[in-house]
C-alpha cells in the first residue's frame, strides 16, 4: 500500500475539485523540495505540509540560493507560513497560505443523556497514544470508552514493516484495558462515514501539528474534542474544543486529559453544549469545506498563470 496521510488525501481532493486544465499548468510538489524534478514548462510550486525542522527539508531551505527554485510556496496554515519566514527569510512575496479543507459531513447526531459515551483515537501513535491511554486509566466515568485505529500503515507498508514494532507495546496494551478497544488500522474513507458513531476526540497531541486533517474532521462531523495548544492546532481549532495545556510531562498531561474528558462527560448531554456543537459544524462547513477552497485554488492559480504569462 502507498502512503494515504493527510498530504496526499489533499492532494487527491486538490485533483477531485480543481479543474484539470488549470492544474495542468502547474508542477505541484508537497513539503519536500525537488522530491519531484523541477519542471521547465510548468509554474513550479511548492505546497507545504510538514514542519520546518523535518531533517529531509531543513538543509535545503537553510541555504538560501534554493529559494527561487520555485516560483511560490503554499503553507497549510498561517503557522506554518511564520515558522518558515522566521527561520528560512523565504521570499514572502511568493507566499500565501491555503488551509487544507474536508468533504462536508451529514448532519451531526445528537447525544441524549444517559447514552454511552464513545471516543475515538485514530491519528499515528507518536501523536499522543500513549498519554491518551495514560488517561484511560484514569477516567472515573464508567460510560465512557475509546476505540483506538491509531497504526503507522497510513504511511504505507514499507513505513509500517520498518516502524511498527515500536508501538507494538502500545497497540498491546489497548488489548488489556477494559475501557479501550484496538480496531488496528483503517482507511480515511472509513474513518470519516463511521466518525459520527462517537461523541467525542481526545486528541492527547504531543506532535507539532501544521494543520490537522483528523481535527478538521472530527470538528466538522460534530463532535466534541479535546486537545493540546501544541503547534498549529489552536490556529486549526480555533475556540471549539477543551483546550489541555500542552506539557513535556506526559503523566502530567495524561491526568489533565481524563479530568477532561470526566468533566465534558457531565456536560455533554446538554442543551447548551448541543447547540454549541451545532454552530461549530455549521463552522466548519462555512469555512473548510473543498466547496470554498476549491474557490480559492482557483483564483490563487488562476492570478499566477495570468501574472506569469
Amino acid at each position: 500500500m502507498d502512503p494515504k496521510g493527510g498530504t496526499e488525501l489533499q492532494v487527491a481532493m486538490l485533483e477531485r475539485h480543481v479543474d484539470s486544465k488549470l492544474l495542468e499548468k502547474f508542477q505541484i510538489t508537497t513539503s519536500v523540495p525537488e522530491k519531484i524534478p523541477l519542471s521547465k514548462d510548468k509554474i513550479n510550486i511548492l505546497w507545504q505540509q510538514n514542519s520546518y525542522d523535518q531533517p529531509n527539508l531543513f538543509p535545503w531551505f537553510k541555504n538560501k540560493d534554493n529559494h527561487d527554485k520555485y516560483d511560490w510556496y503554499v503553507f497549510n496554515s498561517h503557522w506554518l507560513y511564520e515558522k518558515f519566514r522566521y527561520f528560512f527569510k523565504i521570499p514572502t512575496e511568493r507566499c500565501t497560505v491555503i488551509k487544507n479543507a474536508i468533504e462536508v459531513f451529514p448532519e451531526r447526531k445528537i447525544y441524549k443523556q444517559g447514552d454511552p459515551i464513545r471516543m475515538i483515537f485514530h491519528p499515528t501513535p507518536w501523536r499522543g497514544l500513549n498519554v491518551i491511554l495514560g488517561a484511560m486509566q484514569l477516567v472515573k466515568s464508567e460510560d465512557v470508552t475509546l476505540d483506538v485505529y491509531s497504526s503507522t500503515k497510513v504511511y504505507g507498508d514499507a513505513f509500517r514493516d520498518k516502524n511498527d514494532d515500536t508501538y507494538k507495546p502500545l497497540y498491546a496494551q489497548c488489548a488489556e484495558m477494559p475501557n479501550v478497544n484496538y480496531k488496528g488500522w483503517h482507511n480515511n474513507d472509513f474513518i470519516t462515514s463511521h466518525l459520527q458513531e462517537y461523541q467525542i476526540f481526545p486528541y492527547s497531541n504531543i506532535w507539532e501539528e501544521t494543520s490537522c486533517i483528523s481535527a478538521i474532521e472530527a470538528l466538522g462531523a460534530g463532535m466534541h474534542m479535546i486537545t493540546t495548544n501544541y503547534g498549529a492546532l489552536y490556529e486549526t481549532c480555533s475556540e471549539w474544543p477543551v483546550y489541555v495545556q500542552y506539557d513535556n510531562n506526559r503523566k502530567n498531561l495524561s491526568t489533565c486529559f481524563a479530568y477532561a474528558i470526566d468533566e465534558v462527560r457531565e456536560y455533554l448531554h446538554t442543551d447548551r453544549c448541543q447547540e454549541y456543537l451545532q454552530k461549530q459544524q455549521d463552522f466548519y462547513k462555512m469555512f473548510y469545506s473543498w466547496k470554498k477552497r476549491k474557490i480559492e485554488w482557483t483564483n490563487f492559480l488562476e492570478g499566477v498563470a495570468n501574472a506569469k504569462s
